[in-house]
This record gives C-alpha cells, sequence and structure tokens, in this order.
C-alpha cells in the first residue's frame, strides 16, 4: 500500500526518506500533511527553545571514576558512570529473561 518516498526539507534542503512504515504511522494517527523536515532538522527545532542541561559531577559508586550526571547527586542515593550504568542494565536484563 504505501512505498517509500524521498522528500526535500524545507529548513536544509537536505534529500530524507519518508518510509512506508512512516507513512503507515501517519495515517494511523490522522496526520494528513507529509513531514516538512528532515529528524536532524526537526530534533533541532524541537530542542531550540530548550534551556541546556546543567550537568554534575559525582563519584561512580562502582568503579570510582568520575560520572557526569544531570541531576544534583544526594548522598543517600549511588551514582554510576555511563559504562557501569550500562553494565548494571544488562545485568538486570538478563535476570529477569531468566
Amino acid at each position: 500500500m504505501f512505498e517509500d518516498k524521498t522528500l526535500v526539507c524545507k529548513d536544509c534542503g537536505e534529500e530524507f526518506v519518508f518510509t512506508a512504515r512512516e507513512q503507515e504511522f501517519y495515517e494511523s494517527k490522522g496526520f494528513v500533511n507529509e513531514p516538512q523536515r528532515c529528524k536532524a532538522c526537526r530534533d533541532k527545532r524541537k530542542n531550540a527553545g530548550r534551556a541546556p542541561r546543567e550537568m554534575h559531577e559525582a563519584v561512580c559508586a562502582a568503579c570510582g571514576g568520575v560520572a557526569t550526571v544531570p541531576f544534583v547527586p544526594r548522598d543517600d542515593r549511588p551514582v554510576y558512570c555511563s559504562e557501569c550504568f550500562a553494565k548494571m542494565k544488562e545485568q538486570e536484563n538478563a535476570q529477569a529473561a531468566e
């Protein structure tokens, strides 16, 4: 029913693909207009009004390295660096699959 379409972004002028799957999604939501911007320009436009996140440094509770996080660390809760956090999530997912 749907076929991929190549569209041109009205902001940057680059071509992008409006996939058949995206077209199905648009139809299911009742959208009648095709997207006018590529993903990068949509994201840039969406984030333009947002203030940048304030980042905070903390010590990783697992490896002792520096962790940069978008929240104020508290003494009563552990903070993990990105690598240790990802490892913990992997382990949790593996345990849940068992």
